[in-house]
């Protein structure tokens, strides 16, 4: 999705021309709209059943992974699959950096992320993470001794210059746009994580069918918890699917050195940036068990 020009300036770390910028901006416009206007998307959920997919290509993390994002665009084939879709998340943070090592470039991977989704509005599915919501919220997120929401906008002053937060100012509207889970007529349930303590304190399923609000960002939010969690006791993953009417919960947000894990009997986590990074394609309608979800997982 990167045209010649553009890596052009990547590699040379020039700042991209004036008349450069209104297409980057528009490409993110049209996403954001683009997720609105999504045929099957139902609140804040992508719902898919018989009379709009076969089947769902489901990657995790990214974090910045070009080489294993191409290699799932290549294993989804929409262009030849004219009945699959393709669900990514988490792509901000991480990944290579511009030359001086403190510039993050991942945000190109978010860009792309809005220019597949212009490319195929009712098949690809770019879900909210905690990562995309920190940098919604400007919630820092430390790694190595590293603040990655600043390396991230560091990433972007290196290509944009002064017009950076112009361009971050699109980057947000998109985000705030995203879906926030998938759910399939066979019983799986899609999203970046699950909810801490379900069993214990509830959680407020509403936030998959009403109008987000400026609240629902903010840190301790149904929304924040969603996409944080990380509680896999087998009592609080089965609140949580009791709660979305699932059998398979399908998450990523969790670091896999083998690419996957499976941390209780109804919770099955991704990981598609590392060299073991994972997806798995899974049918609509065609009730699976955790077991035969896990049974379908590839390497990238």
């Amino acid at each position: 999705m990167l045209d010649a020009c553009r890596w052009a300036c990547y590699l040379q770390v020039m700042v991209v021309r004036a008349e450069q910028i209104e297409p980057i901006i528009e490409n993110l416009r049209q996403a954001a709209e683009a997720n609105r206007q999504t045929p099957c998307r139902r609140g804040n959920l992508i719902c898919l059943d018989a009379e709009n997919s076969l089947d769902v290509l489901v990657s995790a993390d990214l974090h910045g992974n070009r080489v294993n994002f191409e290699g799932l665009l290549g294993v989804a084939d929409l262009g030849g699959c004219p009945q699959r879709h393709l669900i990514m998340q988490e792509v901000c943070h991480g990944g290579p950096t511009y030359p001086m090592g403190n510039a993050c470039m991942s945000h190109l991977l978010l860009e792309d992320m809005a220019a597949w989704k212009n490319s195929f509005p009712e098949r690809f599915h770019f879900i909210l993470s905690n990562h995309e919501l920190a940098e919604l919220t400007d919630f820092p997120i430390m790694k190595a001794n590293r603040m990655l929401n600043l390396v991230f906008r560091n990433g972007l002053k290196e290509l944009y210059g002064t017009a950076a937060e112009l361009v971050r100012g699109a980057y947000l509207e998109f985000l705030r746009t995203c879906p926030v889970g998938v759910r399939l007529e066979s019983g799986i349930f899609i999203s970046h994580s699950a909810p801490d303590n379900v069993d214990r304190d509830g959680f407020d399923t509403a936030i998959f069918d009403r109008p987000l609000v400026e609240s629902d960002f903010e840190p301790h939010s149904s929304l924040f918890r969603l996409v944080w969690g990380r509680d896999f006791r087998r009592e609080n993953a089965a609140a949580f699917a009791e709660l979305v009417n699932a059998k398979v919960l399908i998450h990523g947000h969790e670091p896999c050195p083998d690419g996957f894990r499976v941390p209780n009997d109804c919770q099955v986590i991704l990981d598609s940036c590392g060299d073991r990074g994972c997806y798995v394609i899974v049918p609509t309608i065609e009730p699976l068990t955790q077991q035969q979800v896990v049974e379908r997982i590839q390497y990238i």
